[in-house]
């Protein structure tokens, strides 16, 4: 896996990967990750910028939500496991 680029974002870690004709766009906030896989084939040849042209604000709002969602859903499974 090949690192291509990152993305500065004030919320989360972006980087972009490259590995067998796919793009791998990681998401870090803390301990928690998210990953998304395109297919180069199903871009238009703009390769890094095309990707990071679709990384839009809105985008990364969602992605920045589920973080929340997803630490606070960790914390509750956690929690059941403490008596």
């Amino acid at each position: 896996m090949r690192v291509i680029a990152e993305l500065p974002h004030p919320e989360c870690k972006i980087t972009l990967f490259n590995m067998n004709q796919k793009y791998i766009v990681k998401f870090e906030q803390g301990s928690l990750e998210q990953s998304y896989k395109l297919s180069e084939l199903d871009l238009t040849g703009g390769g890094a910028n095309e990707i990071f042209q679709m990384l839009d604000e809105a985008f990364i709002t969602t992605v920045v939500a589920r973080f929340k969602e997803m630490r606070t859903d960790f914390s509750a499974a956690y929690q059941r496991q403490q008596y």
